[in-house]
């Protein structure tokens, strides 16, 4: 424990004073102002792109990594820019353009697609870019991307339109300034990479060389420069929403309407206020949910768009868990004997919500991140008397994050974050503080990271715990490796805005991993990796787990994909967490495990995948299969179907069921079999305009064949009773249909029909027929909703109350400048 917290400290220590000079070559274009902006339709014929600087020479990135882009697909893109934003114009060769693949999905989907990509980095510090990418089909995608790592829930206003001719194909795109970020400075120089997707070969080009031996995608930018004595737009626009639900539950139906506003505002050049104003997240996609009986709860992805974008300041050292937001209330209701819960909410009302982030030019980053939760009550009936009563389970509760993150160097930072949930009156508060490090070399071949979080939960009393964790990676060559050692203590609890599972524990990790880094034989990749984790519990000290892990991964030159590997605890697992009771372990046996999987070509219209697991127990009769296949079909550029199946058989696992009395643990010895069934289908009419379907079915039984209680020892001893009322089956059926228009820049509207329900019975052993008629015999959720949000830009509206010879801003989705457009 002593060498963990000395390594952190001389990771800090190194991280804090070393500042480092650029190490990558950087390739450079000059652009030049125009004063006639080209009409956003795709097609290069405007006088604006004559004389504009032309980006050329692009380089093989996957899979044959530098080597030239032959002649027959030559790539050159043109860029320019005026007073309110950037132009690219990018003419694409094509030998076979009835063959460029233009698959149409939803926007910020890519599917069979050939595409044009662009990266730009206001601040040029070779970490943070913005993500731009219009497909063959004219379909936008845009992200985010923070140091090779994608998020895709941010979006931008920005406009596209590409054109298909009898040398290939051509895009041309605007990028409004309002989109972007940079320092305030006369003089501009910016980070710019710039890629082509040839789906048809499997190939990407690189305007700016990429060396994929060492480093992260995103230290290789090139630079923009030319731009100059351009002003920070007004950065102000507001998302008014109205939203209707017509809603049908167990026989009774109502109605509702809904209306509330999304405000962004540009605080200055570098920082953006974003917030939410009565919130509305009735058409977020639904929760896959499982039977969970595992000691942990359930962490489930997060669907609300507010919660999504723009929050990768926020997500740093992963203590913040936005579902605890407007998720499950945190109190409880203490009861009498006589009295029973009438209802119990399984989340509270989002008041509102608020975000401020943004980054100076000294490579400073600050996020700022507050909401808001409502009161929650539950209704306690009494069952004698038949009074009801409201109790109070969740007061006004305030959360907030604030984020210090420092850039230093091609890809390194230091970064401190605190949290902090405070619940009005005698409830429950809760505060964790966090410093992090992430230190990569000067030639980018070695990263050491470390970090040291502290958390406090005040109710009464105060809980303490911590957090630390220290390591050293290879990033370069073939061979690369990763030592890293991972702490926390028994009260460490982050949960009122985190998410904590497992605690008290120490963890020691290694791996080596070989990669093939260009295509050699039948092969364009190859990655295999040897794995080694030794756990043991801190307090007091035993024996938790020893792992070892072997997994590859293989991509052969016509894109078959396919690995597997084989995984063992060799001396058995001592788990700390299953028996739920401080002190207490549960001994299982060794294990080993084996799987398989291989994907067909993704270019192809019919793709198949595929995954085989078993696990076997050094204990008779006891293993896992797992088995999951999932084909899909194009039956068009515009019409696609997925199926998904994934069946896991367990028999004769082990695990807690109860609590008995005299303290005793009740352990099962349970069958389990679980099948998850998935139909996914999209019909896309145009670049704006799409159908879609998703359906899920969840099925999962348990049967207990033994009981026991566990010994001191870890071991189990023979309960001697059986009682079927721990039998189970679960069932939970979604179906969502969604309508989506993108009617404008930045304007939906979206009309969603879901059906939705589920079932918990004690028994299992149902048959098929059984099991659905109890399933459709509980109450069904039946929904309907329109959702219509508009998008509307301060530069936008206040052209509206300018003359007709002098705008400033778009006057269609296609055209951002119809004609000539000057401040």
């Amino acid at each position: 424990m002593k060498s963990l917290f000395s390594a952190l400290f001389l990771l800090l220590s190194i991280s804090a004073f070393t500042q480092e000079k650029d190490s990558i070559p950087r390739k450079q274009i000059y652009i030049s102002r125009i004063n006639d902006a080209p009409k956003i339709d795709g097609r290069l014929d405007d006088a604006a792109w004559k004389n504009a600087a032309s980006a050329t020479n692009f380089v093989e990135r996957l899979p044959n990594n530098g080597r030239s882009i032959p002649d027959s697909l030559a790539t050159h893109v043109k860029v320019a820019y005026d007073d309110l934003g950037i132009y690219f114009g990018a003419e694409m060769l094509d030998p076979n353009p009835s063959e460029i693949r233009k698959e149409l999905t939803e926007r910020d989907g890519i599917g069979n697609d050939d595409f044009f990509f662009i990266l730009l980095n206001g601040y040029n510090d070779r970490q943070q870019s913005m993500q731009f990418i219009v497909t063959a089909a004219g379909v936008q995608y845009d992200a985010k991307m923070t140091n090779g790592n994608e998020d895709s829930s941010w979006n931008a206003v920005w406009y596209s339109n590409v054109d298909i001719n009898d040398r290939g194909w051509t895009a041309e795109i605007f990028i409004p300034y309002s989109e972007l970020r940079f320092p305030e400075k006369a003089i501009q120089e910016w980070g710019l990479q710039m890629e082509r997707e040839f789906k048809r070969s499997g190939t990407r080009y690189s305007w700016s060389p990429v060396d994929n031996t060492k480093g992260s995608f995103s230290i290789y930018d090139g630079e923009i420069h030319g731009i100059e004595h351009i002003q920070t737009p007004t950065r102000l626009s507001v998302q008014p929403y109205v939203s209707t639900y017509l809603n049908s539950y167990d026989g009774e139906t109502s109605t509702n309407v809904n209306g509330g506003m999304d405000l962004k505002y540009g605080i200055n050049d570098a920082f953006t206020l974003d917030m939410i104003l009565i919130p509305d997240f009735g058409q977020t996609k639904f929760d896959e949910s499982v039977l969970n009986l595992s000691a942990f709860e359930v962490q489930y992805d997060e669907q609300r768009p507010f919660f999504t974008e723009g929050t990768e300041l926020f997500t740093k050292g992963d203590l913040f868990y936005s579902r605890r937001v407007g998720g499950a209330p945190f109190g409880d209701v203490a009861l009498q004997e006589e009295e029973e819960i009438l209802d119990f909410p399984s989340s509270v009302d989002l008041i509102n919500a608020l975000k401020v982030s943004g980054r100076t030019d000294g490579g400073l980053g600050i996020g700022f991140f507050n909401a808001i939760t409502e009161k929650t009550y539950v209704t306690v009936k009494n069952t004698e008397t038949g009074a009801t009563r409201r109790e109070l389970i969740e007061p006004f509760t305030n959360y907030n994050i604030l984020v210090l993150d420092q850039r230093y160097g091609d890809n390194s930072s230091v970064s401190l974050v605190n949290t902090n949930t405070t619940r009005e009156g005698h409830f429950r508060d809760a505060n964790a503080t966090g410093l992090y490090v992430d230190h990569t070399n000067k030639t980018n071949t070695f990263n050491y990271f470390g970090g040291i979080e502290g958390s406090w939960v005040m109710e009464e009393g105060t809980k303490t715990g911590m957090e630390a964790q220290a390591g050293v990676s290879k990033i370069s060559g073939k061979n690369r490796m990763d030592l890293n050692a991972n702490l926390r203590t028994k009260d460490y609890d982050i949960n009122d805005l985190g998410y904590s599972s497992a605690t008290n524990f120490v963890r020691y990790q290694g791996l080596y991993q070989r990669r093939l880094l260009q295509p050699k034989g039948f092969l364009n990749n190859m990655y295999l990796n040897w794995v080694s984790v030794h756990e043991r519990r801190l307090e007091p000290d035993l024996h938790s787990k020893w792992i070892l892990n072997f997994n590859s991964s293989f991509t052969t030159r016509e894109f078959f994909n396919f690995g597997g590997g084989f995984e063992t605890t060799p001396i058995g697992t001592n788990d700390i967490y299953e028996p739920r009771v401080d002190g207490k372990y549960f001994s299982i046996p060794a294990y080993y495990d084996v799987w398989l999987w291989f994907n067909t070509d993704f270019r192809k219209k019919l793709v198949v995948e595929v995954l085989a697991d078993w696990y076997k127990y050094d204990e008779r009769g006891r293993g896992d299969l797992i088995f999951d296949f999932s084909p899909r079909y194009r039956f068009s550029d515009k019409f696609n179907v997925r199926l998904s199946t994934n069946v896991r058989l367990s028999d004769k696992e082990e695990g807690f069921v109860d609590f008995l009395e005299a303290d005793d643990i009740l352990f099962g010895q349970r069958d389990r079999n679980t099948i998850v069934n998935s139909l996914g289908a999209n019909y896309i009419f145009n670049n704006k305009m799409g159908l879609n379907l998703a359906f899920r079915h969840y099925y999962s039984e348990v049967f207990y064949s033994e009981f026991y209680t566990l010994q001191n020892d870890g071991g189990l001893s023979d309960y001697g009773s059986k009682n079927d009322e721990y039998n189970t089956t679960y069932n939970s059926w979604n179906l969502d249909l969604r309508f989506s228009w993108w009617f404008a820049p930045g304007s939906q509207m979206t009309l969603l029909y879901r059906n939705a329900t589920d079932s918990y019975i004690e028994r299992s052993h149902i048959n098929i027929g059984d099991n659905f008629k109890n399933l459709f015999d509980q109450p069904q959720v039946n929904s309907l909703s329109l959702r219509i949000s508009y998008y509307l830009d301060y530069n936008r509206v206040k052209s509206w109350f300018k003359s007709n010879d002098r705008p400033t801003v778009p006057q269609d989705a296609v055209g951002y400048r119809e004609s000539k457009m000057r401040l």
